[in-house]
């Protein structure tokens, strides 16, 4: 990288007031699409956050050997689904890409090497969401991956390392759900986000926000052992995890809001965050 370069990337990420952190409980892909109280939620994000210069988003559904971000300059729409309306796929959310972000992230980070995609985009995990936090697809957004084979310790730490970036104006989103296990879903009449839960759900669901309130973040971590029913809860982690990078990016007694506080489909969990 030139210095021409570098005085280009110091310049586009100028330092600003400490951005907030977002965890979001993304559910279905219909959530792109539908008007219901999780999006209405997620449109008054757009409204209430400062306005950021970019948006780093970890999702849950993009899981790979290593720790990559997406360094195109326009990321492709990625569709990540199937048996759902025509309506769902004709979506686009053209926003992008930020090769200056991604260059900001890699060269930061020093305990983990970050490599550059020109290959993924944004997928429903990011797009879904933002499609109504910032409807106009205005503000450019770069994907960090989720390293598949390491554990809960080495994402909690990774997300440490990206605090720098709160105060260079990056909106950090992480886009998951805290209790997902789709094998066991079940739905009660013909509304799929109406309450209802499994018992050991709205068990669960209560135990992680106190955990959260209470900043033990310790024991989420170590989430196999924090609940009985942990592994019905989490049967795998990817959901799970980028529930981890946000609460790395908490300052001590940094305020936490939690919304969308709802178990839905039996197994699934709507509760999203906000700090800051």
């Amino acid at each position: 990288m030139t210095l021409q370069d570098l005085h280009k990337q110091a310049m586009t990420f100028r330092d600003t007031p400490l951005m907030p952190v977002v965890f979001v409980g993304h559910g279905t892909p219909m959530n792109a699409i539908e008007d219901n109280e999780f999006v209405h939620e997620w449109s008054k994000l757009g409204m209430q956050m400062p306005r950021p210069q970019a948006i780093l988003c970890i999702s849950a559904h993009w899981e790979t050997r290593g720790t990559f971000v997406t360094a195109m300059e326009q990321p492709k729409t990625i569709h990540d689904f199937y048996g759902f309306p025509r309506e769902l796929f004709a979506q686009q959310y053209p926003a992008k890409g930020s090769a200056e972000l991604a260059e900001l992230v890699r060269r930061q980070i020093k305990d983990v090497t970050v490599g550059e995609d020109y290959e993924w985009g944004i997928d429903h995990g990011s797009w879904s969401v933002l499609k109504h936090i910032y409807p106009h697809a205005d503000v450019p957004v770069v994907q960090m991956s989720i390293d598949h084979f390491k554990g809960a310790q080495y994402h909690y730490d990774l997300g440490k390392q990206l605090a720098f970036l709160r105060h260079k104006g990056v909106l950090i989103v992480g886009s998951g759900n805290m209790i997902h296990n789709l094998r066991i879903m079940k739905i009660e009449g013909d509304d799929f986000n109406a309450e209802y839960g499994y018992d050991w759900a709205f068990d669960l669901n209560n135990l992680f926000k106190n955990k959260i309130m209470d900043g033990d973040h310790a024991s989420l971590i170590d989430y196999n052992h924090i609940h009985t029913s942990a592994g019905l809860a989490i049967p795998t982690p990817e959901h799970y995890i980028p529930l981890l990078y946000t609460l790395a990016l908490q300052q001590k007694d940094e305020k936490i809001s939690i919304f969308n506080d709802k178990v839905i489909a039996g197994s699934l969990s709507m509760t999203s965050l906000v700090i800051g």
